[in-house]
This record gives structure tokens, sequence and C-alpha cells, in this order.
């Protein structure tokens, strides 16, 4: 996992990486079901790489639907994996399902 990606461990530590970017945060939702798995593993890979890409103008976060329920709740996230694009933390775009980096791309340069 690139260093770059944040991984809160509970909603509290969520909430205060979205107050503390400073910039959009691209949420990424994870779930740890035997389906999810190599879905999610597949994102990792993706948006670590935008992470580095989009450095300065976005922060990543890796979201555990376990680990924040009330922030997947929050975004009406239903499944894994999921995006939501976060602008201070209000959410402009979302979508579902394991994305390429092509696609991660387009909908970040769409809704920046």
């Amino acid at each position: 996992m690139v260093k770059r990606v944040h991984q809160p461990r509970e909603d509290a530590e969520f909430d205060f990486v979205l107050r503390m970017s400073g910039e959009p945060v691209l949420a990424y939702f994870i779930g740890t079901w035997p389906k999810a798995i190599e879905p999610c593993r597949a994102m990792d890979l993706v948006v670590g790489g935008i992470a580095e890409e989009y450095a300065g103008r976005l922060t990543a976060v890796r979201t555990d639907i376990a680990r924040c329920p009330e922030a997947t709740e929050r975004y009406g996230i239903t499944g894994a994996p999921s995006c939501v694009l976060l602008k201070e933390g209000e959410a402009v775009a979302l979508g579902a399902g394991p994305w390429t980096t092509v696609e991660i791309r387009e909908f970040l340069d769409r809704n920046l």
C-alpha cells in the first residue's frame, strides 16, 4: 500500500482526515467478505497510483466498511468497492465497482 493512502481504523479517524486534508478526498470503501476481497485488492493498487499521480491535489482514504459504519451510511455506500469524491466533507460524486486507473482518472477529472 502506498503511504499516500490514509487508512482510518474508525469513524472518528475518517472524520479527522476529512477535516485536516485541505483538499478534495477520494474515499474508497472496501469490504472484507469473500466476494469483495479481490476487487478491493485491485482497487488498492489503482488508488495507490492515483494518490501518487494526484499528490497535492487529492487525499486518498481507504475506508473499511466494517470499521467505519457511520461514514459508510453517511455516504450511502451499499457495496464494495465504492468510491466517493468529497469536497469539504460533502459528496460530489459517487461510483461503485472495481475501476481501472483510466476510469478513476476520468471520474476525478470530471469532478475535481
